[in-house]
């Protein structure tokens, strides 16, 4: 009993490592895009990222075995989880600040949510519905200050970040992958990893690494052995050893440790509109992922 205890206590302390691993995450990306160009910076991470994974599973013992019948669904997964959300992660601190985009990102449970009930026929609770409309509240406060400015860039590739994300999740639900959750992820960063390669080189060219600032190779680094690698592997611990509320708590820990980090290191300073919004979004997020029949077939981030 006393080892259980134990085996929970540090499953809990891994949430809270993954959480803070994932919210520094997006505030790496933000610095690494102040030297290198946006594929560039993906396929890197990625790269690292997937690196990482692949030795993890070696270690663990997991099998990396695939079904012949499951690549072509794989690859699928990796163009919308890896590939598209990626890019549009990027682009969206490229034209707009962190801390919007990573919450209007983790609006992807309500997209999902929503997906799921036309694609699966999932029912759509009260709950759900109520998030929806939360999100919808929260997402307008955030953006039509933009809009009325001009054309919202940014926020709008952070919603791509979140509608990819739930379509890869529902994606995953309808295809049921046969093979290791594990090696799923890892064929899934290595597909999109590759595209996202050859994307760098058609739209950028051979990358110049050198030379670069000491700190943003610590980033690069950081992004993807941590950020892409570790934090991956620790949430397939997570999701076997806790139940699923409390393994959702180290996802809802990635906007907060972004909006913090954001304000912290980048010097963002979120308005009170700002403010409204994030926490309108945040509470839609955390109604959905909380709740005790939520499952996890979504490649975190």
């Amino acid at each position: 009993m006393t080892g259980r205890r134990d085996a929970t206590g540090s499953a809990k302390l891994l949430v809270v490592i993954m959480g803070l691993g994932w919210g520094f995450n997006w505030i790496a990306a933000r610095f690494i895009l102040q030297a290198l160009p946006p594929w560039t910076m993906r396929a890197v991470g990625i790269g690292l990222g997937d690196l990482t994974l692949f030795t993890a599973a070696a270690i663990a013992g997991v099998s990396l075995a695939v079904p012949r019948g499951e690549r072509v669904k794989i690859l699928i997964a990796g163009f919308f989880n890896v590939l598209i959300f990626n890019v549009c992660s990027a682009y969206a601190q490229i034209y707009g600040t962190t801390s919007r985009a990573i919450v209007i990102a983790y609006s992807m449970p309500i997209w999902a949510a929503l997906l799921a009930h036309f694609v699966l026929r999932e029912k759509l609770s009260g709950v759900k519905l109520g998030a929806l409309a939360l999100c919808a509240t929260g997402l307008a406060i955030l953006i039509w200050p933009l809009a009325r400015a001009g054309f919202p860039l940014g926020a709008l590739f952070a919603l791509g970040c979140a509608w990819t994300w739930a379509a890869g999740t529902v994606y995953l639900k309808w295809a049921k992958i046969r093979a290791a959750t594990l090696a799923s992820a890892a064929w899934q960063l290595l597909s999109g990893g590759l595209m996202l390669t050859a994307g760098m080189l058609f739209f950028e060219g051979v990358p110049h690494f050198w030379p670069l600032p000491t700190s943003v190779v610590a980033w690069i680094g950081y992004n993807g052995l941590i950020g892409m690698g570790l934090a991956y592997f620790l949430w397939f611990v997570v999701v076997d050893r806790l139940p699923t509320t409390t393994a959702s708590l180290g996802s809802l820990l990635v906007p907060v440790v972004g909006v913090i980090g954001s304000a912290w290191l980048v010097g963002e300073r979120p308005n009170l509109t700002d403010a409204i919004g994030f926490a309108c979004i945040f509470a839609s997020a955390a109604s959905v992922l909380l709740q005790p029949t939520a499952r996890h077939d979504e490649m975190p981030e």
